[in-house]
């Protein structure tokens, strides 16, 4: 026996509310229409289904077997459409985003988990790239949207986005115990773990610290800053990372840098004439960030 599948859903709204009135309600029918097919309904299955009081339906056991095999059925046809849609080709440009190292820790991907799966007609294109380079990129129309650093001037349009200021971390208990704020030049001090050269925050930082900094001894350079969180909190040395990659971490010690440099955000950038999509995506990435919905601002 073959059960329509409208028909099934209109059962199951049914079951939920109580009444053949507010399963109507819910599947836009008209009440005659939707009494019409219950009764139908109840005519192929051959028994009755429910039970029609004063004040609205009761499941008889049928009915009752009936609505939760046809929960299940309604389940796996929304898995099916899913699964199969996953396949199907997109009928839009796929969104080009640049991001640097620190927001590709964490914050890209959260948003894009988020986005991938509430826009389904959606694919997007990730690059991580320093801001210097993203400004570059958006300018000239080879991107879309962009999480930069707010110290690249920029007459693209712009918004705040997080905060993405430095501090030291160190194993819990160790030499930044109790210590409200220090220098870069005391942490140079002690041995310290990294990013490798190359990698946007190590290159960042540099720029900012010019050639007469204290020279640090590095004990190892890594590629990811989830190792130099490992790292560091296991004993292994100090080091210097974002704060939003280490806030919610609590058994590391965590110390702000007194140098004016370790203050600095994050910013959303848009390509001139965003599509849609980056528009969309720009909301989880507020919505990941924790940000609320602010009015664009242009940095000149």
């Amino acid at each position: 026996m073959r059960y329509d599948l409208d028909d099934l859903r209109l059962f199951t709204q049914v079951a939920t509310e109580g009444s053949i009135t507010g399963g109507a309600r819910a599947m836009h029918l008209s009440l005659p229409s939707a009494s019409a097919r219950v009764r139908a309904l109840e005519a192929q299955a051959g028994v009755p289904l429910l039970i029609r009081e004063r004040r609205g339906v009761r499941l008889t056991p049928a009915g009752a077997t009936l609505a939760r095999h046809a929960r299940e059925v309604l389940a796996e046809t929304t898995r099916l459409d899913s699964a199969v849609a996953s396949y199907a080709v997109s009928g839009t440009e796929p969104v080009r985003l640049v991001a640097g190292g620190s927001a590709m820790h964490q914050l890209v991907p959260a948003a894009l988990a988020t986005f991938l799966r509430d826009h389904p007609e959606y694919d997007v294109n990730v690059k991580e790239r320093r801001t210097v380079r993203s400004v570059k990129i958006l300018a000239a129309g080879e991107a879309d949207l962009g999480v930069i650093l707010d110290d690249e001037p920029t007459p693209l349009r712009t918004e705040p986005l997080a905060d993405d200021s430095l501090v030291v971390i160190g194993q819990a208990g160790g030499v930044l115990s109790g210590r409200s704020s220090i220098a870069y030049a005391e942490v140079a001090e002690h041995p310290l773990i990294a990013l490798d050269r190359g990698s946007p925050l190590t290159l960042w930082m540099e720029e900012r610290l010019g050639p007469h900094a204290p020279v640090p001894r590095y004990r190892t350079l890594v590629p990811t800053l989830h190792t130099v969180i490992i790292l560091a909190t296991a004993g292994a040395g100090l080091a210097i990372v974002p704060r939003r990659a280490v806030d919610a971490i609590t058994s590391i010690d965590i110390c702000p840098l007194e140098d004016a440099w370790s203050t600095r955000a994050h910013l959303l950038c848009y390509a001139t004439n965003a599509p849609e999509g980056a528009q969309l995506l720009a909301e989880h990435l507020r919505a990941a960030a924790g940000t609320p919905p602010a009015a664009a601002s242009v940095l000149a």
